[in-house]
């Protein structure tokens, strides 16, 4: 940086006084007020570059020309140190235990006369700085894996109409240490797509990270929060399943995640953009071609670094990465269900049991493709086979409290014999009842019912009450109970009026019909 003028000035006036009115190096501090140091140092410079005599020569008479003199002459120039390769730095830092101390050792046996460490590390920083803001974070070799989708979608047509069948979501994930990137098009942001779209990337790796770091999505995060987010329970057993942890990024903390922010914007310019003018009918013909364009964008050399993000993988981050497991993870969704009065809880429209003494608990729900399991406190307390069908109970017996394991006993058989015993409209009404459902089994509950009713009624009312019901062909437990209740089984049943055939000139009679 130039000097100010008045400090040139100041030097002239030191040459003056020192080399044309031949003071003393005291008398020229004392004469100018500057301290004895500085005087002796102008005068040194001065003798380095060769002037000994005052007035200087004319070559001499611009400032600017006796600063170069005097601050740039050979023998007052600055020693040359060897660089440290800056790139080589970054790529040697990402790797686990590496530190600035180590590689500035290495650069000092290899460069006695280089930079002391201070310099060493001054100087590494003010390079970093002219890097991106995303090149600029330190990544360690296979540790953190970002994931998120762009706010742009593709669409995919139908192949019979060419109207847009839906618009797929892009999967973006990319690598902390190398930038590498995939991507996928998913059919929508569901979890089971979210999930799928991991194991896809941990594939394409041939390897798992050891943190995923994901946005607050609704598939990733169950609640999100600034300090202790909540991540979704089956995006959690997912990566636990292959060795990962789950740190979701802050909310509105866009530098948490600016290595997500950097893939997604690659994808919306490279990807989204690149195929806006192609039309394709199914995923597998959209991945297909996104492939294609990833491979283009991995192998882009870098601007500001040495190698390409697919170089940098291959020599940092895949050799880090974890092993994959020897099996894929089994998908499952996880929910909290009550346990009811009889001992069952309703999943998907089917019920399965649970023992007895878990009444009115909430337990944790895990629904599989094949099996549904219930855990309390975190662990397992029962397990059953998935059904399909709608509307069916799973129950097992060692569930049932020994009450209802003799219930379990009864069968239609059993039960229209203890009808019988009542009477016969009994005996008829338990098997209409019975008969009117789909299934016998779904009647028994009922059936019991009506026959539990003798005992607060009599045999007499309640046999009465059965002959009303399937008089007026309602066969329900609330039908006999409400008969038995407002006392119509003691009532005769109306019989049905007689209607007079009419008797005008358009009737044809009987005769007509012989």
């Amino acid at each position: 940086m130039p000097r100010p003028h008045t400090t040139m000035r100041r030097i002239r006036d030191v040459l003056r006084l020192r080399l044309g009115e031949r003071l003393s190096l005291r008398q020229v501090s004392l004469s100018l007020a500057i301290p004895h140091t500085t005087v002796a140092d102008y005068v040194r410079r001065a003798r380095d570059a060769g002037i000994d005599s005052w007035p200087l020569p004319e070559e001499l008479a611009d400032d600017d020309a006796l600063e170069a003199r005097l601050f740039t002459s050979p023998a007052m120039a600055p020693k040359v140190r060897p660089l440290p390769d800056f790139e080589v730095m970054k790529r040697e830092l990402a790797h686990k235990g590496m530190t600035l101390m180590l590689l500035w050792v290495e650069y000092k046996e290899r460069h006695p006369d280089g930079y002391e460490y201070s310099q060493f590390c001054q100087r590494y920083r003010t390079w970093r700085k002219k890097l991106d803001v995303t090149m600029r974070q330190d990544h360690k070799a296979g540790e953190k894996l970002f994931v998120d989708f762009p706010g742009l979608t593709i669409p995919v047509y139908d192949e019979a109409t060419l109207d847009v069948a839906f618009r797929a979501e892009l999967f973006v994930a990319v690598l902390g240490a190398s930038s590498y990137l995939y991507a996928e098009a998913l059919r929508s942001q569901e979890l089971v797509h979210w999930c799928h779209a991991h194991e896809n990337a941990f594939e394409a790796f041939g390897g798992c990270p050891a943190v995923l770091v994901p946005d607050n999505l609704r598939s990733a995060v169950s609640k999100s929060h600034r300090y202790e987010p909540d991540p979704n329970a089956t995006y959690q057993e997912m990566a636990e399943h292959y060795g990962c942890v789950v740190i979701p990024a802050r909310p509105y903390k866009p530098r948490d995640k600016a290595k997500a922010e950097s893939g997604v914007q690659l994808a919306e310019r490279w990807i989204i953009m690149r195929l806006r003018h192609e039309r394709f009918t199914s995923l597998g013909a959209l991945n297909e071609r996104i492939g294609e364009l990833v491979e283009i964008i991995n192998h882009r050399p870098f601007k500001k670094l040495a190698g390409s993000r697919a170089s940098v993988f291959l020599e940092i981050d895949q050799p880090a990465l974890r092993p994959l497991p020897a099996t894929r993870y089994d998908f499952a969704t996880w929910k909290k269900a009550k346990v009811s009065l009889d001992y069952h809880l309703q999943i998907e429209r089917n019920f399965y049991s649970v023992p007895y003494q878990l009444v009115g608990q909430v337990l944790d729900v895990r629904v599989s493709a094949n099996v549904v399991e219930f855990f309390s406190k975190n662990r397992r307390v029962a397990s059953h086979m998935r059904s399909y069908a709608k509307g069916v109970a799973v129950t097992e017996a060692a569930h049932m409290p020994s009450s209802h394991r003799r219930h379990a006993t009864w069968t239609p058989s059993r039960i229209m014999n203890w009808a019988k015993r009542t009477g016969p409209a009994t005996e008829a009404f338990i098997e209409a009842l019975m008969t009117s459902r789909p299934h016998p089994e779904q009647g028994f509950r009922s059936a019991l019912g009506v026959l539990r009713l003798e005992k607060k009624y009599g045999p007499e009312r309640l046999e009465g009450a059965c002959a009303r019901a399937l008089a007026i062909r309602s066969f329900s437990y609330k039908s006999v109970a409400s008969i038995l209740q407002h006392g119509l089984d003691k009532q005769p049943l109306a019989s049905a009026p007689q209607r007079a055939n009419p008797t005008h000139s358009n009737i044809r009679g009987a005769n007509y019909y012989q």
